[in-house]
């Protein structure tokens, strides 16, 4: 198992994620270790596919058949995850762990005033009163930017804009005061302007709640704002961790560095676009070897036969390329 510091409220260990379609599995989340210490955000980047959802579904104990978390630990608070009964794992989530899915739009009830879907959660992990919950649920919604709070208590889904629903979504992550938050593609079909809002409520709400939090995204830009450490995923792997800051000025994996490339630079220049070649392989047809070795450009023999393990070069970096093997 993979050892890291004593500050790491979760620790992932070799966790395996497989899909049992066919005559063989296909693994979704292949070998994958990280740690979210106390009281950071951590960011876990990549394109679709690459497995980040689903990493954060193992963490939950969400992934649903024919996927099934076939091997690994995650140790959250001295316990394994994946050793709790299921009467266990739901204390877990919401009350410990709570989850911001992807789409603020299909992620609530539509026939549910929003405030009663708020102060369910508390009604479940908590023994306050009806009066008490929904005091605590109009103080939620005041504390997530709501200038009536009362007001919105008492209206549904279809009656707000996108990010009005997302910060909903984000009253009830941090309605029982978890000590982790997995932001799963939080901004995702939001305009500009709305995701700058949510971006920077979901960073208050964590420095005053002295929370962790799991990011997860596609978009570097907004990465670089967000987290103190970086993950990036790519075909179920993780292949670097790094801190963001040294992360934007020197990069370790070759994939990072066409990610990175491919920023659009705001420099009212018309400069084109580099980008990655070849497409991210289906998880059924992986390459042997280094999973990005056909699309790499530091490409070597050994590449294409051995997959490079991942390897730590400093604290808080590591890397999965034969580039630093030696």
């Amino acid at each position: 198992m993979t050892n890291f510091e004593n500050n790491s409220l979760l620790t992932m260990s070799e966790v395996n994620v497989g899909f049992f379609t066919g005559s063989s599995p296909i693994n979704a989340v292949d070998n994958v270790s990280l740690c979210i210490n106390k009281g950071e955000v951590f960011g876990l980047v990549g394109e679709s596919g690459s497995g980040k959802t689903m990493t954060a579904l193992s963490i939950m104990r969400l992934v649903l058949p024919p996927g099934r978390i076939v091997s690994g630990e995650v140790l959250f608070e001295g316990d394994d995850l994946l050793q709790l009964s299921e009467k266990q794992m739901e204390f877990v989530r919401g009350r410990k762990i709570s989850m911001i899915f992807q789409e603020p739009m299909t992620s609530l009830n539509p026939v549910f005033r929003v405030g009663d879907q708020v102060a369910e959660i508390l009604s479940i992990h908590t023994e306050l009163t009806k009066k008490e919950i929904k005091e605590k649920t109009i103080n939620l919604l005041k504390n997530v930017g709501f200038d009536e709070p009362r007001q919105k208590y008492n209206q549904y889904p279809h009656q707000l804009s996108g990010g009005q629903r997302q910060r909903i979504l984000i009253a009830i992550s941090m309605a029982c005061n978890p000590s982790l938050i997995i932001a799963d593609e939080p901004t995702t079909a939001l305009d500009v302007a709305t995701e700058g809002q949510i971006l920077c409520l979901l960073q208050d709400l964590v420095q005053k709640n002295r929370m962790s939090m799991l990011f997860i995204t596609h978009n570097l830009r907004v990465m670089k704002s967000m987290g103190s450490r970086i993950g990036i995923m790519y075909a179920g792997r993780i292949v670097e961790e790094n801190l963001v800051d040294d992360f934007f000025r020197e990069s370790l994996h070759p994939y990072s560095e066409g990610l990175l490339d491919s920023i659009v630079k705001l420099k009212g220049t018309a400069e084109r676009l580099k980008t990655i070649p070849g497409s991210v392989p289906k998880l059924s047809e992986l390459p042997s070897g280094c999973k990005f070795h056909p699309r790499c450009t530091h490409v070597m023999q050994k590449c294409k036969t051995e997959e490079p393990p991942l390897v730590t070069i400093e604290k808080d970096k590591r890397v999965r390329c034969y580039l630093f093997q030696d």
